[in-house]
């Protein structure tokens, strides 16, 4: 997260409220039972965002299964091949428009100066991280022609 830019260390405005942060941890094995890597994910507690001050607009479009099931039909009909595209940690792309700080998350050392982070992208966990994401997503493929 760091190294995407996704906050930077600040003071904490008069009148800001900071949002609350959490560490998910996960183990992920292999087949066999044995440890494949440790996986650690930061992720914001939205449910303590306010309308209006932390967020505005939430909505993000999302496929309808029946529309997926059509397009691999009439794919297949016309004999035609399909691509996937996955963007891992999609969301971490997301620019934010909204001024929204958060908690220092624990184990996270930065300069005394400093009492939050303010997030520059979204993260998981905020209520507006999925119309970010897709927005940045549309303003991208728009500026390559589609």
């Amino acid at each position: 997260m760091k190294l995407r830019g996704v906050f930077r260390a600040t003071k904490l405005p008069a009148g800001q409220n900071t949002i609350g942060t959490k560490w998910l941890f996960k183990i992920k094995r292999k087949s066999d039972g044995s440890i494949e890597k440790y996986k650690a994910r930061l992720v914001a507690k939205g449910f303590k965002q306010k309308y209006g001050i932390d967020y505005t607009e939430t909505f993000s479009p999302v496929v309808k299964y029946v529309t997926l099931r059509m397009v691999v039909a009439i794919t297949k009909y016309f004999g035609w091949t399909l691509d996937l595209l996955d963007v891992v940690t999609a969301f971490l792309y997301g620019e934010m428009k909204e001024k929204v700080f958060c908690a220092i998350p624990e184990g996270v050392e930065v300069d005394e100066d400093f009492d939050c982070f303010e997030l520059v992208k979204a993260t998981y966990g905020l209520k507006q991280a999925s119309r970010a994401w897709n927005e940045t997503f549309h303003e991208f493929v728009c500026s390559i022609g589609f």
